[in-house]
């Protein structure tokens, strides 16, 4: 059987890489990024902006709402905006904690309280976060099944 090499997955991509993603300018992703509190590219010692997935999907929504049905920034921010409620009420309602369950299990999330530890290597540090966060996505996924076994 012949060896098959798994597709690498960046963290993080470049503006022009996203810009030819979309097949728009470089300037295009620089204004959305500033327009849209949801794209958050973090930067390197350089200076030049980075984007995680999680950007790139924010820009995948912006992009169908902009450019294919037509919205105005202002509606585009609208819709956005509307559609994390929707998801932040569906994630609360499925939720199957209960007002003590916190109290019950605290969950302690060991995380480094000065700045400057941030500032070392902060890059690896966004990393964590994301991974955090897929990790915390996976689990969400896992405890929606269990509990439909119940």
């Amino acid at each position: 059987m012949p060896y098959k090499e798994k597709e690498i997955e960046k963290l993080y991509y470049t503006i022009g890489e996203v810009a030819q993603m979309f097949s728009v300018n470089t300037s295009h992703i620089r204004f959305w990024s500033k327009e849209f509190d949801v794209i958050k590219p973090a930067t390197n010692k350089k200076g030049n902006r980075l984007y995680t997935m999680s950007d790139i999907d924010n820009f995948k929504k912006i992009y169908h709402l902009v450019k294919e049905k037509g919205f105005t920034l202002k509606g585009a921010k609208a819709e956005l905006k509307e559609s994390r409620l929707k998801d932040r009420e569906v994630s609360f309602e499925s939720s199957s904690f209960r007002d003590g369950d916190l109290q019950d299990n605290p969950i302690e999330i060991p995380f480094p309280s000065a700045r400057e530890e941030f500032n070392d290597d902060f890059v690896g540090n966004i990393a964590v976060m994301n991974s955090l966060g897929k990790m915390k996505s996976s689990l969400l996924e896992l405890q929606k099944e269990l509990s439909k076994l119940d």
